[in-house]
């Protein structure tokens, strides 16, 4: 095997072909972070501003990282043949196996927006052992009923693909400011992307099934994400209530639930620092890269004993309030009013 693949590559898996990118080479024994976008976006339009923070790419130094675009959904793909068959939301998990074994990854860590949360989730329920854990934004575990799909339906007859596709990734209030952010992702997904493709794609996340997972104890046979999990969403997200019901059917004890103001729908694009700040904690609470050099300290790297409370299962609540710790401005602020009173529920939620 290559010491290292960087560049990009497309993979034969047994459901078709994936698009991938690697960045850097395998460290050690480490995961890798493996990425998987949102439908409407490419790896590019989903997570090019967030690991361009500076900050994230201090944590990426130490890892290999792999974007995987869904089938003909990457910049200057080729239009998918008449005829086509796109694969459910259960295959393009069942792809992803085949990508872990050609690069040589014992292991991943995944990050998944919308689609791709559902999917890397789906992934990690059947095949638990490849997955150390999962930030997942936007994540709706719930199949569409009859009624959204008939109104997605009919929003496709009257609309334009990415008008049709914009209010699943952003806020209704960034909708009505048509923002320059939101105005500049209808350009680029109208342009960026081959509307062919992506009209079948949208088409099958539309017409997913719910997530078999229930919190133990909860049904009979209960199945649930084995990994530490980060659920993030944006304050009046369209995928809010989604990632809320995600969270009950957690095990509350590795299960992170991030709230973030002031960040509309995609917060990896509108808040990357306060994203890369959480998802440093959360590496840190699994045991890695037990010291990162935050670029706004003038001092030396911040010891881990500081950096894992986000990610420890402990009853807390986050809000917030202004930070107290000196100079530095932590993206979220901790209290510690409950602590030591008795445990009564492990999930923490957070807002940021």
């Amino acid at each position: 095997m290559p010491e290292c693949w960087d560049g990009e590559h497309d993979v034969e898996t047994p459901h078709g072909m994936l698009h991938v990118v690697i960045r850097g080479a395998p460290k050690g024994n480490k995961p890798a972070i493996l990425t998987y976008h949102d439908v409407g976006l490419n790896h590019k339009l989903c997570f090019n501003t967030f690991f361009s923070n500076g900050d994230m790419q201090e944590i990426t130094k130490h890892f290999v990282v792999c974007h995987v675009d869904a089938p003909g959904q990457h910049n200057g793909a080729a239009q998918l043949p008449q005829g086509y068959q796109y694969p459910t939301m259960d295959q393009l998990a069942g792809m992803l196996p085949t990508v872990v074994q050609q690069f040589g990854f014992k292991s991943i860590v995944g990050i998944g927006v919308g689609a791709g949360a559902y999917i890397l989730a789906k992934f990690a329920l059947i095949f638990p052992d490849l997955v150390e854990g999962l930030v997942l934004l936007n994540i709706d575990p719930n199949g569409k009923g009859w009624i959204d799909w008939a109104a997605s339906k009919l929003s496709g007859l009257t609309s334009t693909l990415p008008d049709t596709v914009l209010p699943h990734l952003f806020s209704q209030e960034e909708l009505v400011n048509n923002t320059e952010l939101v105005q500049s992702y209808r350009q680029q997904i109208g342009s960026n992307i081959n509307q062919f493709n992506l009209q079948l794609f949208w088409n099958m996340y539309n017409s997913r099934r719910d997530l078999e997972m229930n919190r133990s104890g909860t049904v009979l046979n209960a199945k649930t994400l084995k990994c530490p999990v980060m659920l993030v969403v944006g304050d009046n997200a369209p995928a809010e209530e989604g990632v809320v019901e995600c969270n009950s059917k957690l095990d509350p004890t590795n299960t992170t639930f991030l709230k973030m103001a002031d960040s509309g729908g995609l917060p990896q694009l509108t808040q990357p620092g306060k994203l890369t700040e959480a998802f440093k904690y959360f590496l840190q609470g699994m045991g890695y890269i037990a010291y990162v050099k935050d670029r706004r300290l003038s001092g030396g790297p911040v010891p881990s004993a500081s950096m894992t409370r986000l990610a420890r299962s402990r009853t807390a609540s986050l809000t917030s309030a202004s930070s107290t710790e000196g100079s530095r401005s932590r993206a979220c602020t901790h209290s510690d009013s409950t602590e030591g009173v008795g445990t009564v529920t492990h999930t923490m939620e957070v807002s940021c």
